[in-house]
């Protein structure tokens, strides 16, 4: 948002000072949200990651587009503007991109609506003909090969071409306030680059078109989809802050089953794998959806490196993975999670600690409905440590650790290897942050 041009009253002036200085007397130092003593809020688009706001903040820290001259600062409002301001994923020129209001990423270069059958179209791809070509019944437990599988990855490259975006390194996608700014069914993708900021956006329907069976995935194979809201491969310094997350409007339950499993169309919310680095996620929504935060794409990705902050989100009508956590350090604190069941997303655990994660996990706050068990908040392997104290259940604070080990075989360590210090921001009690955080995170809040 534009600074505005007149000189406001030495009152107000003395009222946006005394203001945040309120802020920071109640702990509350990262917030993003600065004022100046005469020329109001702090434009969105040019605003870097406060000091020790996390992981992000390490090192030469995260100031994404910030330094963005004017011919390298676009406002976009169409799937074609976003990829011709976005440009090339090697041009490392920094860059401001403001999105004003809903882009459509399944939309082609005049704006017209695609849908799968677009997709599809010249690629000999049908539903019907994959669902007969591998039935299970007939074509056993094997990994789909053939005419129709082939089909099938034509039509689901075609959609891809059209809802990853690339973002390139030194690069800021901010939400214009006051205009709902999002992509819908789109898939934001920071790929082996340095220094990316996204904030103040709906990030919703992503969803791929063309899901492949995996006959193999479990003991009754499974049908797997393409595409993360956002995907971290191979990047660092990233900043993700107050974007909402969600699968709105059409939810898992309202998919159909083929070969006796869900027809799943949705990926990942926000996945931070291949070796990303150095990455503060704060105060965003994570709502109605299934798998949402994987760290570490398998138990082998990097050593030394996945070092993540995540703190004051809040997690809402989720499943699973927030986060699921491999390899690397993680610091979880100051989040809200209400594992109440949500349009039908009912929750299998809150966070995962496996394959040697590292994760100091501290003033928490979780919401439990009647009958549900402090057991099942959290996951593990046996080989992951889930350290920290001060989280909340219910208003009440409670050894999660404890309780988890108490009914499992596979214990989780309770100390980690790590001592966080990039911590600005972090209160020390959890009992007031469901109201705290209930109006103040996700898109559309900032200013």
């Amino acid at each position: 948002m534009a600074s505005p041009s007149h000189r406001r009253s030495l009152r107000k002036r003395r009222t946006a000072l005394l203001s945040a200085a309120a802020v920071a007397a109640a702990g509350l130092g990262a917030v993003p949200f600065v004022m100046n003593a005469n020329a109001g809020a702090v434009d969105l688009a040019h605003q870097a990651l406060p000091a020790k706001d996390g992981w992000a903040a390490s090192g030469s820290g995260t100031t994404g587009g910030s330094k963005a001259d004017a011919a390298h600062t676009f406002t976009v409002s169409t799937r074609a503007q976003l990829v011709k301001a976005l440009g090339s994923a090697t041009d490392s020129t920094p860059k401001i991109i403001k999105i004003k209001g809903a882009i459509d990423a399944n939309t082609d270069d005049a704006g017209k609506k695609l849908t799968c059958a677009d997709y599809a179209s010249g690629t000999g791809y049908s539903l019907s003909a994959y669902l007969k070509a591998f039935d299970p019944a007939t074509y056993g437990k094997k990994a789909p090969a053939g005419t129709q599988e082939k089909a099938r990855a034509a039509a689901q490259t075609k959609q891809k071409k059209n809802i990853v975006f690339r973002v390139p390194a030194n690069t800021t996608v901010v939400g214009v306030p006051g205009t709902k700014a999002g992509i819908t069914g789109g898939s934001l993708q920071v790929q082996d680059v340095d220094n990316v900021i996204i904030r103040n956006l709906s990030l919703t329907a992503t969803e791929d078109c063309f899901p492949q069976w995996d006959p193999t995935d479990g003991s009754l194979g499974e049908w797997n989809s393409n595409y993360d809201s956002v995907t971290l491969r191979g990047a660092t310094h990233v900043w993700a802050d107050h974007n909402t997350f969600s699968d709105a409007p059409f939810f898992d339950k309202s998919e159909q089953t083929h070969f006796g499993r869900k027809y799943q169309i949705h990926d990942g919310a926000l996945d931070i794998t291949n070796g990303s680095d150095l990455v503060t996620v704060e105060r965003n929504q994570f709502t109605n959806h299934d798998k949402t935060m994987l760290i570490g794409s398998s138990d082998t990705d990097s050593v030394g490196k996945l070092r993540v902050s995540i703190h004051h989100n809040v997690w809402k009508g989720i499943t699973q993975r927030a986060p699921l956590a491999r390899i690397g350090q993680i610091h979880l604190y100051n989040n809200v999670y209400d594992t109440t069941t949500l349009n039908g997303y009912a929750p299998k655990y809150s966070l995962d600690s496996r394959a040697k994660a590292q994760v100091v996990a501290e003033h928490n706050s979780w919401t439990l409905p009647s009958g549900a068990k402090v057991a099942k908040l959290l996951s593990g392997d046996g080989t992951g440590s889930v350290a920290g104290t001060g989280n909340f259940v219910n208003g009440k604070s409670t050894d999660l650790v404890a309780a988890y080990n108490s009914a499992n075989s596979k214990k989780l360590k309770t100390t980690a290897n790590w001592t966080p210090t990039l911590t600005a921001g972090l209160q020390t009690s959890a009992k007031s942050l469901p109201a705290e955080l209930s109006g103040s995170t996700g898109a559309g809040v900032l200013s």
